[in-house]
């Protein structure tokens, strides 16, 4: 590595003017778009609701408020868990995975039914089985809960929502492997004809989808009735496409990720904040284009999962030495994508996998380093850039001084 290279990583904190729609009072507009389930829901009426593995900000104020909405009215809601393979695929797991994101009976005030038992629904045309979780199955009612965003393995008309939530998600390992191993083509057209089945045979009462925006903030929050999801979804997805945060810059040569999680996107970095896919067929052209991805920790809450770390360059020993194996390849082999799981090079310390990173891109001396470091794919609002990087980027201000990078005695960031 030349001689001053990581002097060339001077970063300054800087802050992305991204919008900003914002819910004032969550609870309050649960309430109202609950309404419109007033005069379906029974008194005695057992409802299962969903909880899923995304880390979303305010998911247990909305669980919490929905229970007793639906209480209000007399029925007598649970709460199961619908993350397909997620957890290792296991009751305990999916637990475990559920308590790290807040969401416990006691948060939510709601008894928990978690469980890896499944059972077969019926059958598509196109032969896809539609398996549903064996708890929610038993159930009078099922209400969907959950939020509407890009997917990070394929892009269509729907993606991450309310009929993921009742296919894949509630189909536990076999429902996922089934739409997953079917590739990014194949996913979005088996998840339809699923979701139509699903609310045709289950009964679902409807769905809540929530929206963030780029601040990791609830914007919206919509009950849609069962004909209502299919469209509603499609056209909630737009709006969330809109708000999707990302990096400031279209190309960098280097990017530091302080951490990687389940908590944070299904692939643990978002594909479409670090524009790498790999072992999926993207058309078109991808960004941003990243030189070297740096990852340094897995977050606690994805409970050892490291689905994603495949699409970084270099890691780090502590990361390693946290990833569950089993848990990460029963993700990736639920979904296919094996190469997200692929481990990269980890020389050790923070100092030493930025310092092999650097020297790996063999950059001329008098090439004008762009370099960046973020918490994670998920919270954008703050991130560090380095001048060569700041003098390209759009749309954000610098709000601190530059600080050459520092390290402590492991060899780790301070």
């Amino acid at each position: 590595m030349e001689t001053g290279s990581m002097e060339r990583l001077a970063l300054a904190k800087v802050r992305q003017h991204f919008h900003r729609p914002l819910a004032e009072d969550v609870e309050a507009e649960v309430r109202s778009q609950l309404e419109r389930l007033r005069e379906i829901v029974r008194p005695g009426m057992s409802v299962a609701i969903t909880a899923g593995s995304r880390g979303i900000r305010d998911m247990a104020l909305i669980l919490r408020t929905t229970v007793r909405y639906l209480r209000s009215l007399g029925a007598e809601p649970f709460i199961f868990s619908s993350m397909g393979s997620h957890g290792g695929g296991t009751a305990l797991g999916q637990r475990n995975l559920l308590q790290h994101l807040g969401l416990t009976e006691e948060t939510v005030e709601a008894p928990f039914r978690i469980t890896s038992e499944f059972i077969q629904i019926g059958t598509t045309q196109s032969g896809h089985v539609l398996y549903a979780d064996a708890e929610a199955a038993k159930a009078e009612a099922i209400l969907a809960v959950n939020r509407i965003k890009p997917h990070t393995a394929f892009r269509d008309r729907l993606a991450s929502g309310l009929i993921k939530m009742l296919t894949v998600g509630m189909g536990k390992v076999p429902g996922a492997s089934q739409v997953h191993r079917l590739g990014p083509t194949g996913i979005y057209p088996a998840l339809l004809e699923l979701g139509r089945l699903a609310l045709a045979q289950l009964p679902v009462i409807g769905g809540l989808a929530i929206i963030e925006n780029s601040f990791d903030e609830t914007a919206r929050i919509e009950a849609l009735l069962p004909n209502e999801i299919e469209p509603g979804e499609e056209r909630l997805l737009k709006y969330a496409w809109q708000l999707l945060p990302g990096l400031p810059l279209k190309e960098l040569d280097l990017l530091i990720i302080d951490e990687i999680g389940k908590n944070f996107s299904g692939t643990g970095m978002d594909t479409n904040v670090v524009g790498r896919w790999r072992d999926i067929e993207i058309p078109g052209p991808i960004y941003p284009q990243v030189g070297r991805i740096i990852v340094l920790r897995l977050s606690k809450a994805s409970e050892g999962n490291a689905n994603g770390i495949g699409l970084a360059d270099f890691t780090t020993k502590k990361l390693v030495e946290a990833i569950d194996w089993k848990a990460t390849l029963t993700n990736v082999r639920t979904t296919g994508f094996w190469g997200r799981a692929f481990c990269p090079p980890f020389p050790g310390s923070d100092y030493e996998a930025i310092h092999w990173a650097l020297e790996s891109l063999r950059l001329d001396p008098v090439h004008p380093l762009t370099a960046a470091r973020i918490k994670n794919t998920l919270h954008l609002e703050e991130l560090c850039l380095n001048e060569a990087a700041l003098a390209q980027a759009k749309g954000c201000e610098q709000i601190g001084p530059f600080r050459p990078l520092t390290f402590n005695s492991a060899g780790d960031l301070e």
